[in-house]
């Protein structure tokens, strides 16, 4: 017994010791792993912010082109009947969204639900005030109407988008 006794009182110093050190050393790296993260965290940060900003940026200007008015201006042709013209505003919505399309990996999931919704409500408004025309409408008929739907509040969805997505850039500064 004495000399477990006497081999004890040796290895026990020794062996606090080695719990002691093993946990400052322990520590002391887990701080340098988190500082490496936080490194490279901000270096990521440096690269994703700008295209997240450009993300935001070129969605803006996604909504306000499929803004009712604008779309009438641009797909605007005197010669074009109700129904051509219909479809020329629907095909220029749908080819600004699918030009559109990879800036949802940038921007939150609500901001982009936001967005398809402004899309299909744009849509919505160009079939709902088509069908309304009488069938021998004209070109300048249907977009007189849209134009008219759209400042009477016909489309609150591009609002309400453009207000979360400022609202969501504001949170990144």
């Amino acid at each position: 017994m004495n000399a477990f006794l006497e081999i004890l009182k040796y290895l026990l110093p020794s062996m606090v010791m080695f719990v002691v050190i093993y946990y400052f050393i322990k520590v002391f790296l887990d701080n340098q792993v988190k500082k490496q993260e936080l490194k490279i965290r901000e270096k990521g940060q440096k690269t994703v912010l700008p295209i997240r900003l450009q993300a935001y940026e070129r969605i803006t200007l996604f909504l306000e082109r499929i803004s009712p008015s604008g779309l009438v201006v641009r797909a605007g042709n005197p010669v074009l009947n109700a129904d051509q013209l219909r479809n020329k505003i629907i095909a220029i919505v749908r080819e600004e969204f699918q030009h559109n399309l990879s800036q949802q990996l940038y921007i939150s999931s609500q901001a982009w639900e936001l967005v398809k919704n402004a899309k299909e409500d744009v849509i919505k408004l160009i079939h709902t005030t088509y069908a309304e025309l009488p069938e021998e409408a004209m070109g300048t008929d249907l977009g007189q109407a849209v134009i008219e739907k759209g400042m009477a509040g016909g489309n609150q969805a591009i609002g309400t988008a453009l207000i979360f997505i400022k609202k969501e850039i504001q949170e990144l500064f």
